[in-house]
């Protein structure tokens, strides 16, 4: 049975690896160098041929060999979104200079979930099926297109027996696996989490799907610049894949082993527009809640928060809802804080996104540079904040607070903070 700690136990939660397989790059040097070169990952859609679909281009991880991180019969059993998730897992524990953990297995949980899971394996099997009847169809189904089958591979590869499940919150599920991982920390039944999201569902089906709801752009010609982020002439988001795992621990615990820390996860919010399946509340009004939760759980007012990566998924809806969310719960301190949307780089990595994103925020803290928004040419009246877009920008960042809205009007925010002022 796990044991809750103590109530004298310091639960202070901090980042101390980060595993990133993204589009702009895989790792967090090669992702962040990207991020400064203002890099797209952007580009003609391969993974199937597009044919009649009006959107021929996607964000996709061109240069991702599964062997690199499985056994051939381990790849073979797996869907590509959890190949990604035990990739970028394997990446955050290096990151965070772990050889073993310390903690007993029973306190080292996995909270990594997926938006749409393993529907490339649907659709393969589904084909199978209709072509050579119902033994055609693979064993290995199930636990391949099961959302949670990528926790359940991290677990196992590396016998952590903690806490173990895959929230599935479509654009939220990142930032919802980082703050329920948070949390457990935090209540005392885990010591050490792995937590993230992974999506890989640049599928026919998939894109098709997301075609005939007029989500997507259509900049064929110009992939590059098809991420356009609070900019006027936004016509909707690139499909993306990837995934990012974030290791999180007590800082008593990362402290003593001397590892490499981050920031402090400070804050989690959650809240549900319960308005309507795809589009946001109209004034924003989850997404405030989730913001406004996140700061009072992490202490911080808003005039101290200096950075926001924005879900901003250059969607004409979608940003001018954020931009009110963000005016409204911020106050008079909302044009005073730097905004950026990454995706306007990497494109949209769906249920990988917040993950990733918070990745971003823990790092734009430690290197003293906010990203920056590409792509922005032309302001749009309902967008008027201050975001960064001529290129990253220095910023003695303290706070940082990182943004993800969901399908279904689901809401996560999690707010970071540098060491220092976590000690206060």
């Amino acid at each position: 049975m796990t044991q809750r700690a103590t109530s004298n136990d310091r639960r202070e939660v901090v980042i101390t690896g980060i595993g990133a397989v993204t589009p702009i790059g895989i790792g967090v040097e090669a992702m962040w160098d990207s991020l400064m070169a203002g890099r797209s990952g952007v580009g003609a859609l391969t993974h199937f041929d597009p044919g009649k679909l009006p959107v021929s281009i996607a964000s996709q991880v061109d240069d991702f060999d599964a062997a690199d991180y499985m056994d051939r019969r381990e790849i073979g059993r797996n869907d590509r979104f959890t190949h990604l998730a035990v990739a970028a897992a394997r990446l955050a524990i290096e990151h965070a200079e772990i050889d073993s953990f310390d903690a007993p297995p029973e306190r080292v949980g996995v909270i990594v979930g997926s938006g749409i899971g393993g529907i490339g394996t649907i659709e393969r099997e589904k084909e199978l099926y209709l072509e050579r009847g119902p033994r055609a169809v693979s064993p290995f189904t199930v636990p391949k297109l099961m959302p949670n089958a990528a926790a359940a591979s991290i677990a196992m590869k590396h016998g952590l027996k903690g806490i173990n499940y895959a929230p599935s919150s479509a654009c939220a599920t990142g930032a919802h696996a980082l703050g329920e991982a948070y949390r457990a920390i935090k209540d005392g039944v885990a010591d050490v989490m792995l937590a993230g999201g992974t999506e890989a569902a640049i599928t026919p089906l998939s894109v098709a799907a997301f075609c005939r709801m007029q989500a997507l752009s259509t900049r064929n010609n110009d992939p590059e610049h098809a991420s356009r982020p609070f900019d006027a002439d936004r016509d909707g988001f690139v499909f993306g894949e990837g995934a990012g795992v974030l290791v999180l621990e007590t800082r008593e615990a990362a402290e003593k082993r001397g590892a490499p820390i981050l920031c402090t996860l400070a804050g989690y919010g959650a809240s549900a527009d319960a308005y309507h399946v795809t589009q946001p509340d109209p004034e924003g009004a989850g997404a405030i809640t989730a913001i406004r939760n996140a700061l009072e759980d992490a202490d911080v007012r808003p005039d101290e928060v200096d950075y926001v990566n924005a879900h901003g998924t250059s969607t004409p809806y979608n940003d001018r809802v954020e931009t009110i969310a963000i005016k409204t719960a911020f106050g008079n301190e909302a044009k005073k804080i730097a905004v950026s949307s990454t995706k306007s780089q990497m494109g949209h990595l769906l249920g990988a996104a917040g993950a990733i994103e918070a990745a971003i925020c823990a790092l734009a803290i430690t290197r003293g540079i906010a990203p920056g928004t590409t792509n922005y040419q032309t302001a749009d009246p309902d967008c008027d904040l201050d975001y960064v877009t001529e290129g990253p920008r220095k910023l003695d960042i303290n706070v940082a607070v990182s943004n993800s809205f969901g399908f279904g009007g689901q809401n996560a925010v999690l707010a970071f903070t540098g060491l220092e002022r976590s000690r206060r």
